[in-house]
């Protein structure tokens, strides 16, 4: 086998012991454009993914590349170019703008580290951003995946990309994984700020519906703790609000195929609140930091109109975290709680630690 080549360096070179520390902020992914030649390599990798589609690969080879990429690309294109911004895929605009947040928290709190933004499928890949970190001198890598709970579905695939990478370069960085943050007190009290702003500004509807992306039954009976963690979450940001059982409701949304997910499921869900007398639905995604397609035209305009059309008079959306003060600092919070231990703080001068010692001295003697 042979490995990657290393960056340049030069022996007897002083290490830059903060400045070699680095977080690497991954999300799903996003086409390169609202087009079907983009979609198709885009889901071509997505659906390839053994963490994503659990069928054995002779089997799922035939029905991904003999149905699947011949029709989805062009209806999937049709629902991003729903959504697509003068600035490009909202998930891609939200997670670099999250990533340059974090940068810029880290450093007002006196962390001298270097911040990158990935996409498990599409660009910018996380084995080029990893090539760029390690070329930039990283040798401490912390991955913070933009998934607050843990799925074998989305999680464990970001870490897959990293041993991928890992198992082809010689020298490997220290590397730090963080798991989960579904009941961090800081990202619980950013959805509740969310929620409490859009209620201020548009009044409060009949029940709160938190839909949180779905994954098949068997994941969970098979060990994964993401259907538990999505109602811990649920739970504690309804303690947070103040609400009792009745008044809200924790959903799945986004199947693919024929199997069973998870359930309840969103947007039948929404159709029989609509149906039984419930005029009024405010609906979050928890599980979503960033607005993306599975939000903007999945939950705010497909789901919307069904429930609206079986009898609902009013579906109001509540955007996600993005750009929150709340959730930035929530951010930087779990990210500097992952990188204690590591050396992430300039080091004094030697003229900065001789004028602290001679003050201190001085104090000493007027004492």
């Amino acid at each position: 086998m042979t490995f990657t080549p290393e960056p340049p360096f030069t022996h007897g070179q002083p290490a830059k012991a903060a400045s070699a520390t680095a977080v690497l902020y991954c999300n799903l992914g996003t086409p390169d454009a609202p087009t079907a030649a983009a979609l198709r390599p885009y889901l071509a990798q997505f659906l390839s993914d053994h963490r994503v589609i659990e069928i054995p690969k002779a089997v799922w080879w035939f029905i991904l590349h003999g149905i699947i990429l011949r029709v989805r690309p062009k209806k999937s294109a049709a629902k991003y170019a729903s959504i697509w911004t003068a600035e490009g895929s909202p998930l891609k605009v939200w997670t670099a703008a999250q990533a340059a947040a974090l940068d810029t928290t880290l450093a007002a709190r006196g962390h001298q580290v270097a911040v990158r933004y990935a996409m498990r499928y599409g660009n910018p890949s996380i084995a080029s951003q990893l090539d760029a970190l390690k070329a930039e001198g990283a040798t401490r890598i912390l991955v913070l995946p933009a998934y607050p709970q843990y799925s074998g579905t989305s999680t464990a695939s970001v870490f897959d990309a990293v041993y991928s990478w890992a198992a082809k370069v010689r020298r490997i960085p220290e590397l730090r994984f963080v798991n989960n943050y579904h009941d961090h007190p800081g990202y619980i009290a950013a959805l509740a700020a969310r929620v409490r702003a859009h209620w201020a500004a548009h009044g409060r509807a009949d029940k709160l519906v938190m839909s949180f992306h779905g994954v098949p039954e068997r994941t969970l009976h098979l060990g994964d703790p993401y259907h538990c963690e999505c109602h811990k979450t649920g739970r504690l940001l309804a303690e947070q609000l103040g609400l009792t059982k009745e008044q809200y409701v924790v959903t799945f949304q986004s199947r693919f195929g024929k199997a069973k997910w998870l359930e309840p499921y969103t947007e039948p869900t929404l159709v029989a609140l609509a149906q039984s007398g419930t005029h009024s639905v405010d609906v979050m995604c928890p599980g979503f930091t960033g607005d993306c397609l599975e939000t903007l035209e999945e939950i705010s305009m497909e789901a919307r109109e069904a429930f609206i059309h079986a009898g609902g008079k009013s579906f109001s959306y509540i955007a996600c975290l993005n750009n929150s003060p709340e959730w930035l600092e929530a951010l930087g919070d779990i990210a500097g709680q992952h990188l204690s231990g590591w050396p992430t703080q300039a080091a004094p001068d030697a003229q900065a630690l001789a004028a602290s010692r001679a003050a201190a001295l001085a104090l000493g003697a007027r004492q």
